[in-house]
């Protein structure tokens, strides 16, 4: 019964995903390109991470404009590509320490997420094909 209920809105699934794993990535993305790069900066200092003055940028502008390319289904599975090796990285090196009470969780979500847009693909409703 549910089968024929939801069976005419199928192909809006992967836009429901695209939209909201991407504005994850958007809202995260804009917090550190647009006020707190500097923050952000000194947080990967504190982790560990090499150069952290040249990853600062470059992660969250890869955040931001990751998540912009997801919620327009433009190169959807470079994207998920991308953003699933910064998660991949931030669980490795920062959240997995922490556990589920550091962010561990929402990482795991979001990789999901990526994982299954990468395998799926942007589906119908996207504005360009798979790049």
């Amino acid at each position: 019964m549910l089968e024929k209920i939801f069976a005419p809105y199928r192909d809006y699934s992967l836009f429901v995903l695209r939209l909201f794993v991407g504005a994850v990535f958007i809202a995260h993305g804009a917090l550190k390109l647009f006020g707190g790069l500097s923050g952000f900066a000194g947080f990967l200092q504190q982790a560990g991470a090499p150069l952290p003055d040249t990853m600062a940028p470059l992660v969250a502008a890869v955040e931001f404009f990751g998540g912009v390319a997801l919620v327009l289904g433009l190169g959807t599975r470079t994207a998920a590509i991308v953003l699933s090796v910064v998660m991949v990285v931030a669980m490795a090196t920062v959240t997995l320490k922490a556990g589920f009470a550091g962010g561990y969780d929402i990482n795991l979500a979001l990789l999901g997420g990526l994982l299954a847009l990468l395998l799926a693909g942007p589906g119908k409703i996207a504005h360009g094909g798979d790049l």
